[in-house]
């Protein structure tokens, strides 16, 4: 490897700095990461008797996850959190033939967090430049909506939020070419515009390095990963060669993305293949940070998979448990004394048992028994996932008689007050993310010469929809009123879901 680093020797960062983060990383922040993100996906892994070994998408997957369940074809990953008994691993962390028991995995996780993603960005959000001149306010609104739409529009922001809200924080990343405005034109404005592309970077990627003095300010920043190439790895193809019966398998490339305010550079396995200047930026990298839930003096914010692992590993192993005794008690059983033969009798509507024997008994036992104490059991872990989540059942849909006869629109307002209070909070920061982005973007754009702008000029406020469905008649009347307040024509129109071009709109 030969890393440059020579122009980041301002922020202290040199090689044996660079291959110690990125270990870190590797060893102490990425496996964490991983197993959050396996909670949340729960993916299903096709096995079989000669299939060992752990999930894809969980490195972090112990000895004999690979296994087959008896009579099926896949294994879960959230069974890595359910008990030996269960499963039928040893203390050693072989699973054990003949042991496994009824396992029942129901993801209580994922459709919350897909519930607070849709409370969150189930509708565009509407950027407001805060800038004095009027003019200049609906050409920074039409440059950013540009920026944003190009970029992947709402669907952008709900991958940003499914990310910030599985891992707990997520970066957005500008990414902006080195094309000149020839004059500040619209067509100059919409080509350069158009240059311009927000990424949002996988936290299991992205890798800060701090400002020692302020954890809130990136001294510089790293994405660092593997990549498959379309081809085969050359190591494979000799250990074949040699006989070694080894399969082939795909080459794969270490790529490091290292920027500052004023630079960035690419390598690939260690060899650098891009330089490039970003004067735009400021004193820091082109990167808006973005904490789910605020976690003070921490850069890492409080995401919603943490706090509900424990409850999902004591749902999973009490409907397990539930399966086990159901599947136990659910059939007639029968002991046979002094009746030959019995055990390959049939048992079965007509059937006759007949014995010489006087003494000879057939005692049932078995079926299924009520259990009070399980089912209040398995209620209050729910229930206390609806706590640690803020996410009732009737967020995804599912009502319930408690909850009483919800006849307006404050009614449904109070039964969701958990998960509508936590949006609101989740707003300000995710806010303050795009806000930033789009000062980022309003620089690159000024640095290009297609829209100028100064540093007061930049600031936006963010208008959100929503949550909760509006009734028409109330919308309407609500425009109104704006309308007579002196808002614009057309935010009320956007706010509707209308244009000034649409048919019939006067």
């Amino acid at each position: 490897m030969a890393y440059r680093l020579a122009a980041f020797s301002g922020v202290g960062l040199d090689e044996a700095l660079l291959g110690l983060v990125i270990d870190e990383h590797r060893s102490r922040v990425l496996p964490r990461l991983d197993k959050l993100w396996t909670y949340y996906r729960n993916p299903l892994r096709p096995v079989g008797p000669a299939s060992p070994g752990g999930f894809g998408d969980d490195p972090g997957a112990g000895p004999g996850e690979g296994w087959s369940r008896p009579g099926g074809w896949y294994r879960s990953a959230q069974e890595v959190g359910l008990p030996p008994r269960l499963v039928g691993r040893s203390p050693s962390g072989d699973d054990r033939a003949g042991a496994r028991r009824e396992v029942v995995i129901e993801n209580d996780i994922a459709w919350r967090i897909h519930a607070m993603v849709d409370f969150m960005f189930a509708r565009p959000v509407t950027i407001v430049s805060t800038a004095r001149d009027e003019t200049l306010r609906r050409r920074i609104e039409r440059a950013l909506d540009l920026v944003w739409e190009n970029s992947g529009g709402i669907g952008l922001l709900q991958d940003m939020a499914l990310l910030g809200h599985v891992h707990g924080h997520v970066d957005l990343l500008l990414r902006a070419g080195s094309a000149r405005a020839k004059d500040e034109g619209e067509d100059s404005l919409r080509r350069i515009a158009e240059d311009l592309r927000i990424e949002v970077i996988e936290p299991r990627r992205g890798i800060p390095i701090l400002d020692p003095a302020d954890y809130r300010r990136f001294a510089a920043y790293i994405i660092h990963y593997e990549r498959n190439e379309n081809a085969i790895d050359p190591a494979g193809r000799l250990s074949r060669l040699l006989g070694r019966g080894e399969a082939p398998r795909r080459a794969r490339r270490g790529i490091t993305e290292i920027m500052d305010g004023a630079r960035r550079q690419l390598y690939e396995d260690g060899r650098l293949i891009d330089e490039s200047l970003t004067p735009w930026a400021g004193d820091a990298p082109p990167i808006a940070h973005i904490q789910n839930i605020s976690q003070p003096f921490s850069y890492e914010g409080l995401g919603e998979v943490e706090p509900m692992i424990p409850l999902q590993d004591e749902l999973n192993t009490r409907l397990s448990d539930r399966a086990s005794r159901v599947t136990l008690q659910s059939f007639k059983m029968y002991l046979a004394k002094g009746i030959d033969g019995f055990e390959n009798a049939r048992v079965g509507p007509g059937q006759i048992w007949s014995t010489d024997n006087t003494e000879a008994t057939v005692e049932a036992f078995g079926g299924d028994a009520d259990s009070p104490a399980e089912r209040a059991h398995i209620l209050e872990i729910r229930e206390a996932l609806d706590k640690v989540s803020g996410v009732p059942p009737i967020a995804s849909g599912v009502v319930r008689a408690k909850i009483g006869n919800l006849s307006s629109a404050n009614a449904l307002r109070i039964t969701l007050m958990g998960v509508l209070s936590k949006t609101a909070r989740k707003r300000v920061t995710y806010g303050r993310g795009i806000a930033a982005m789009c000062r980022f973007i309003l620089a690159a754009l000024d640095h290009a010469g297609a829209l100028r702008t100064d540093d007061s000029d930049r600031g936006v406020r963010l208008e959100w929809a929503d949550p909760l469905p509006v009734d028409l008649a109330d919308q309407v009347q609500a425009a109104s009123g704006k309308l007579k307040l002196g808002v614009p024509r057309e935010r009320i129109l956007a706010e509707l879901g209308y244009s000034p071009e649409d048919p019939g709109v006067v």
